[in-house]
């Protein structure tokens, strides 16, 4: 473990640990309790001017009526049942639901202030409540809500298993499952790319006649097909601002690719957008400056590794080659660059040298800061994850330990000094990461 002195949490205790947050609901609380233990958690909360409280009243509250709790893959049939009739949809399909006044006595507006502030690993409880919290949880509007207000949280997914997810609450530092992929072919035998945005997580696979795109709504917690680029396209450079992303360079039909295009989760749409000055393949993506950046990767002639990245201004819509920017960073026959964001400044992995790299704007050169955590099972960089997560650093790796695989989650946020990494998470699982994803929201 490189000497560093770090605890470990327990493997899957049952303190740290959920199933996915689906609704199993046998008993409800009475209308008229319900609505007064409600009114009574959101007035404490609203007047100490946090969720905590909220979050306290509220979730025990209704925790000590309802005999079944979340349940674990998929929706069980009392939970559709439930779930149709909180949605209030009549005959033609229509969801009529008045949320007007969320609470009578409390205001809509002053409801919504307190629930915005809950963390969101809560909400499915809220949901519970009565059909107007479920609306606003259920079809995306608190999670809009809190886009606008500059509410936001960080969940991790990760795929150490071939067509199994986990999540993991950083905040929290709690496990939940996520229903498994459907078994397509292609996902299975070759490799995926993956990438949140919003509320989503798409996960990108080739067949051998066509491409094939998943998307994950934590909405609904499901998969479902998704949207197809116009250009399908893998081993792509991808980043995310919100409830949009763009994708750039991978490889086409007929090799190398340079064109970019713009997904808007919100209506499932990509744009295609200026082509990249250069066309690459297994190349990264990010963004920093309210700019985004593509990063090294290998250009189709004769496989060379380009050292070049390139930026995108979005409000002018025009790209800009920056010479040697990859200088140094792994390439080649490795994976692509494994850099991440933090407050608008960039760090990069070196699987090679197990190395933490900062990115000098100024001088456009890399500064070695210290040393990456553990000894996980990686293939030239093919096997971790190097990730932002709010204002830390993350790397997920596995490992085998007993027979069995071990997944570890290890956390640093940048300052002044070396690395200083620790476990904020570790479960049994797969022995190697094949996807991660980051969803703010």
């Amino acid at each position: 473990m490189l000497g560093d002195q770090r605890m470990i949490p327990a493997l899957d205790s049952s303190s740290s640990s959920s199933s996915a947050p689906d609704l199993t609901l046998s008993e409800d609380l009475p209308s008229v309790s319900r609505r007064n233990c409600v009114i009574e958690s959101l007035q404490v909360g609203w007047a100490q001017k946090g969720g905590g409280q909220v979050v306290e009243g509220l979730v025990n509250c209704y925790n000590k009526k309802k005999k079944n709790k979340i349940g674990g893959g998929s929706w069980s049939p009392a939970a559709k049942s439930w779930a149709s009739e909180m949605e209030g949809a009549d005959e033609s399909g229509e969801v009529e639901v008045n949320t007007s006044e969320l609470i009578g006595g409390i205001g809509r507006e002053l409801a919504i202030s307190c629930l915005l502030r809950l963390p969101r690993s809560y909400y499915y409880d809220v949901a519970c409540v009565n059909r107007s919290f479920y609306s606003l949880v259920r079809f995306g509007e608190l999670y809009r809500l809190r886009r606008e207000a500059r509410i936001v949280e960080q969940m991790i997914y990760c795929s150490c298993n071939v067509l199994e997810w986990e999540g993991f609450d950083p905040c929290r530092q709690r496990w939940f499952s996520i229903p498994s992929m459907p078994p397509i072919e292609c996902f299975t035998l070759a490799d995926k790319e993956s990438l949140a945005v919003g509320t989503n997580i798409l996960v990108f696979g080739r067949r051998v006649e066509a491409h094939v795109v998943l998307r994950y709504s934590l909405l609904t917690n499901s998969w479902t097909t998704g949207e197809m680029m116009n250009t399908p396209r893998c081993l792509f450079g991808s980043a995310n601002f919100g409830e949009k992303a763009i994708v750039a360079g991978g490889i086409g039909e007929n090799g190398a690719l340079s064109s970019a295009e713009l997904y808007d989760s919100e209506m499932q749409t990509w744009t295609t957008l200026p082509s990249m000055n250069r066309a690459r393949q297994m190349c990264s993506g990010f963004f920093m400056d309210d700019k985004f950046y593509v990063i090294g990767g290998k250009a189709e002639t004769h496989n060379e590794v380009l050292s070049c990245a390139e930026e995108f201004d979005l409000e002018n819509g025009t790209w800009r080659l920056i010479p040697d920017m990859a200088q140094g960073l792994n390439g080649g026959s490795g994976a692509p660059p494994l850099v991440a964001v933090v407050n608008n400044e960039l760090y990069a992995a070196d699987y090679a040298t197990k190395e933490v790299r900062k990115y000098d704007k100024e001088n456009n050169a890399w500064i070695t800061l210290g040393l990456l955590p553990g000894r996980y099972t990686s293939v030239h960089g093919w096997g971790i994850a190097f990730r932002s997560c709010g204002d830390m650093l993350i790397v997920i790796g596995a490992m085998s330990v007993g027979g069995g695989g071990v997944i570890e989650i290890c956390s640093w946020v940048p300052n002044n000094e070396p690395p200083d990494w620790k476990i904020i998470g570790t479960r049994r699982s797969g022995s190697f990461v094949y996807n991660c994803a980051v969803m703010s929201c």
